[in-house]
């Protein structure tokens, strides 16, 4: 879906006054119309987004939406966006779905990491590295550097892993 940039804001604020005057004249006594602005807005970008970017505001802006048949899981506002990555190529202009997007990752494979494990009272702390890339609160595997063995555990923001005990 497509949407064009309103010239300036005082276009858009005429175009919604015309919109509601439109709508209550129309509108019989007691009936709620559906006017453009409960439609509410989308989150488009402004250029070419490739999968593996890391989205920032810049690139993004806010639209209203015009076409009442839009559904899905689209971005409504830019703060569902912003940080995010993007898992396919996301068009100027186009919504932008949900599901195309996830977190980054805290940990990526190969690189080197902290495990702790924690029993009881007693932390243990190992350095290894995780095989497999993972966001924050992901279930990944790692190799204990000193001994070889691989782990499971949970990524922790500060890009340490949590090991589980068996």
């Amino acid at each position: 879906m497509r949407f064009r940039r309103m010239k300036s804001l005082a276009m858009a604020w005429f175009a919604a006054a015309s919109l509601s005057v439109m709508f209550v004249s129309a509108a019989p006594a007691g009936a709620t119309g559906n006017d453009a602005t409960s439609l509410g807005t989308a989150v488009v970008p402004t250029e070419t987004i490739y999968p593996g970017d890391v989205i920032s505001s810049g690139q993004l802006e806010e639209v209203e939406v015009t076409n009442p048949n839009l559904t899905g899981d689209y971005a409504k506002r830019l703060s569902d966006v912003t940080g995010l990555v993007s898992k396919r190529t996301l068009l100027p202009g186009r919504t932008i779905s949900i599901s195309a997007l996830r977190q980054p990752f805290a940990v990526t494979r190969g690189s080197n990491i902290r495990l702790v494990m924690n029993m009881g009272s007693m932390t243990i702390t190992a350095a290894g590295t995780p095989l497999d890339d993972g966001a924050v609160g992901d279930s990944v595997r790692a190799r204990n550097l000193d001994s070889g063995i691989i782990v499971s555990g949970t990524v922790l923001e500060n890009g340490t892993i949590r090991v589980v005990a068996k």
